[in-house]
């Protein structure tokens, strides 16, 4: 396996998975996530942001439905190093609503689904940069917090 791919896969099932501390393995030091309306810098404020992200639902699984793509890096040579390049994929995110955000409608135990994607920038075998697309509408629908 490549360890680009190796390493988006522990980036999806364990750090997404409840395994925050593994995103100081995955993670440069000097990371950048670029979220919808927000930057963290650095492995602990990423692992925070998706921490953030489960405390509105139980039950979380994350599958992988595309990829993950390897490739060079922009303006990297053919045969630069395994541990460096980009990565691309598309996953969907699944659990049940547990309450609290605002506007939201839907019952406490609402099962939920959406998809989104990763683009991943690495270096050095561990993740510099990271864009993040999500289907937020999708899902703000599925709580009733939109129609």
């Amino acid at each position: 396996m490549d360890p680009l791919d190796a390493l988006y896969r522990r980036w999806l099932f364990e750090v997404w998975q409840g395994d925050h501390a593994a995103a100081g393995d995955i993670l440069a030091p000097g990371f950048t996530g670029h979220w919808p309306g927000l930057e963290v810098h650095g492995p602990a404020e990423a692992a925070e942001q998706v921490r953030r992200s489960h405390e509105y639902f139980t039950d979380v699984r994350t599958a992988l439905d595309a990829g993950p793509v390897i490739g060079p890096a922009p303006g990297s040579a053919a045969g630069a190093s395994r541990g460096d390049g980009m990565v691309a994929a598309a996953w969907s995110f699944h659990g049940s609503y547990r309450g609290g955000i605002p506007g939201a409608t839907a019952a406490p135990g609402t099962r939920v689904s959406f998809r989104g994607h990763d683009l991943f920038r690495a270096e050095g075998g561990r993740f510099t940069e990271y864009w993040v697309v999500s289907d937020a509408l999708s899902l703000m629908t599925a709580l009733g917090a939109v129609g």
